[in-house]
C-alpha cells in the first residue's frame, strides 16, 4: 500500500526508534510516555506497509478512542481498511470478538501484530495473554508498546517478550523461566530475581527505550503534598480496624497484606470498614452523612479554591468520584466538571473530553478508566484525590499532561492524610516499589509495635522531617513541596 500518509515530520530519536524496529521482525517500543510511540509506531506500519496485508491493534478499551482520534490526526491511514482495533480485555472477555480476529488469518497472512500498553498481558497465566500468545503465532511482525514495561518487578517482562517470540528470553515456558531466576523463602514467597543483568541484555536488541528527560525540553514539574487530619471518630475506627488486622499478618499471605491497607485507605476515604472474619473480606459504607463534613474533600476544596486552572482529579474509589462529581457540581455548575470512569460509557467519555478541552473547569477521573491513551497536556495541574498501590498507574496518569505538547510548568498535588498508610503509600511510590513488598521487610525487620508504627509512618529511625514541621503542616494544611 503506497498511498498512506503521515502528516507530521518525526523527531530525530522517533525515527531512530523507527530504524531500529523496521530491521526487526519482533521489537518493543519502550520510549516513555508522552514521547509519541504513536506516531513512532505508524511511521514503522508505512515502512512495512509493502510486505504486510493488515495490522492488529490491541489497546486498552479505555484508550481505543483516543488512538482512532490521534492516529486521524497525525495521519489518513483510517482511510483504508488496513488496521483493525481491539481492547486487550476484550480478547479474553468476549468469545465472539476472539473468533472474529482469528478469522482475518482465514483470509490474509502478512500480518502486523501491535500490543500497546503491554503490561496488561503481563500476567502469563491470563485468558488475555494466553489468547495473545496464541495470535501472535500466525502474526509476521510483532511489536509491543509500553511507557512503563515493569510495574512491579522483572518479571513483569517475561510474558510480554514471550509474546515477540519465546527464544528472546530463552525459555519455552514461565516454569523453566522461574526455576532459573526466582529464590523464595521459607513460606514459599518470592524473594528475589536472579540475573536480572542478564534478562536486560538479552531484550536489549529487540527494544527502544528512551527517557522522556533525554529527548524533550518539558518545563519543570512541581509535586507537592496537601496533608490533612481525619476526624477523632475517624482516628478511633482507623486505630481498631488496624489493631484487629494487624492479629492476623503472621503467615506472610499478600492477600491478608492487601486487606490490611485497603481496610485502613478505606477509613481515610471517609468509608467505614466492617471485617467479615468467616468468609475473610470487609465491606463498607459512608462514614459521613453529609460529604461535606469528610475531611479529604475538605482538603480538595481549599485547593481548588486557591487556583482557577483547568484540574484533573485522579480517584482510586467509585464512591469518591461519585463525591467529587456530586460536590463540584453543586459548588460550579454542572457545565464545568466532567466525569471519567467506569459508569460513564465510551461514547459518553469521548464527549466528556471534549467538553474538558473547551469549557469545562474539571475532569473527575479513575486511574483504571484514564490513565490509558489520553492525551491531556492543555490541562497543566492534577491532584490525586488519592493513590493505590501501584507505581506504574501513577506513572501512567502522570503522563497524561506531563508529556509532548505541554508548554506550562505542571503542577502536581497529593492529598495525603497525615501520619497514616497514605504516607507509607507515597513513600512507596517515590521507591517505585509495591506495598506488600516494603511491608514483608519491616515484618521480618520490625516487632509488632513496630511494624504498627511504620505503617503510619511514624517511627523515628530514618525520618528527613522535624516532627514539629510536620504537625505544623498537618494542622495548617501547608504543602510540602519537591520539584523536580
Amino acid at each position: 500500500m503506497n498511498n498512506l500518509v503521515i502528516y507530521k515530520d518525526l523527531l530525530i530519536y522517533q525515527l531512530e526508534c523507527v530504524d531500529k524496529l523496521d530491521k526487526l521482525k519482533v521489537g518493543a517500543n519502550f520510549m516513555d510516555m508522552g514521547t509519541g510511540k504513536t506516531i513512532t509506531m505508524l511511521e514503522l506500519i508505512k515502512r512495512k506497509s509493502k510486505k504486510i496485508d493488515k495490522v492488529l491493534w490491541f489497546t486498552p478499551v479505555s484508550a481505543m478512542e483516543n488512538l482512532r482520534r490521534n492516529i486521524l490526526e497525525n495521519s489518513n491511514f483510517l482511510e483504508h481498511d488496513f488496521i483493525k482495533f481491539y481492547g486487550i480485555e476484550s480478547i479474553s472477555q468476549s468469545d465472539r470478538i476472539y473468533l472474529e480476529v482469528l478469522r482475518i488469518f482465514e483470509k490474509e497472512e502478512r500480518i502486523m501484530l501491535i500490543v500497546d500498553e503491554s503490561t496488561l498481558i503481563k500476567n502469563f497465566f491470563a485468558k488475555r495473554s494466553e489468547r495473545l500468545r496464541y495470535i501472535s503465532e500466525l502474526c509476521k511482525y510483532r511489536y509491543i508498546m509500553n511507557g512503563t514495561p515493569v510495574t512491579r518487578d522483572i518479571v513483569d517482562i517475561f510474558s510480554q517478550f514471550y509474546i515477540l517470540d519465546k527464544r528472546i528470553l530463552g525459555y519455552s515456558s514461565f516454569y523453566s523461566f522461574a526455576n532459573n531466576h526466582f529464590v523464595y523463602d521459607d513460606f514459599g514467597k518470592r524473594t528475589s530475581v536472579l540475573d536480572q543483568e542478564y534478562l536486560m541484555q538479552r531484550i536489549t536488541p529487540y527494544t527502544f527505550k528512551i527517557k522522556k528527560s533525554e529527548c524533550i525540553d518539558l518545563p519543570k514539574r512541581n509535586i507537592n503534598t496537601y496533608y490533612f487530619n481525619l476526624t477523632e471518630e475517624q482516628s478511633i475506627h482507623y486505630e481498631q480496624i488496624k489493631q484487629e488486622l494487624l492479629m492476623s499478618v503472621d503467615d506472610f499471605d499478600s492477600t491478608t497484606i492487601y486487606k490490611l491497607f485497603t481496610a485502613l485507605q478505606l477509613i481515610t476515604s471517609a468509608r467505614k470498614v466492617s471485617i467479615d472474619n468467616i468468609h475473610k473480606s470487609i465491606s463498607s459504607e459512608n462514614f459521613f452523612n453529609d460529604k461535606k463534613d469528610n475531611p479529604r474533600l475538605k482538603a480538595l476544596s481549599n485547593i481548588i479554591k486557591s487556583e482557577d486552572e483547568k484540574t484533573l482529579i485522579w480517584c482510586k474509589y467509585r464512591h469518591e468520584v461519585d463525591d467529587i462529581t456530586s460536590y463540584l457540581i453543586e459548588e460550579y455548575g454542572e457545565e464545568y466538571v466532567c466525569r471519567f470512569d467506569g459508569a460513564v460509557s465510551i461514547k459518553e467519555r469521548n464527549i466528556m473530553i471534549d467538553k474538558f478541552k473547551n469549557k469545562a473547569r474539571f475532569l473527575v477521573a479513575n486511574k483504571s478508566c484514564g490513565g490509558f491513551g489520553l492525551n491531556l497536556q492543555f490541562c497543566n495541574r492534577a491532584i490525586y484525590y488519592n493513590n493505590d498501590f501501584n507505581w506504574g498507574t501513577r506513572q501512567q496518569s502522570l503522563d497524561r499532561v506531563y508529556r509532548l505538547g505541554q508548554n506550562k510548568k505542571v503542577f502536581i498535588t497529593d492529598i495525603c492524610a497525615s501520619y497514616k498508610v497514605d504516607e507509607r503509600i507515597l513513600e512507596n511510590l517515590k521507591k517505585k516499589k509495591n506495598l506488600d513488598e516494603t511491608f514483608n521487610e519491616r515484618l521480618r525487620k520490625y516487632n509488632k509495635v513496630d511494624i504498627d508504627k511504620w505503617i503510619d509512618n511514624r517511627l523515628k529511625a530514618g525520618r528527613g522531617w522535624n516532627d514539629k514541621n510536620r504537625f505544623r503542616q498537618a494542622t495548617e494544611a501547608t504543602r510540602d513541596t519537591e520539584a523536580y
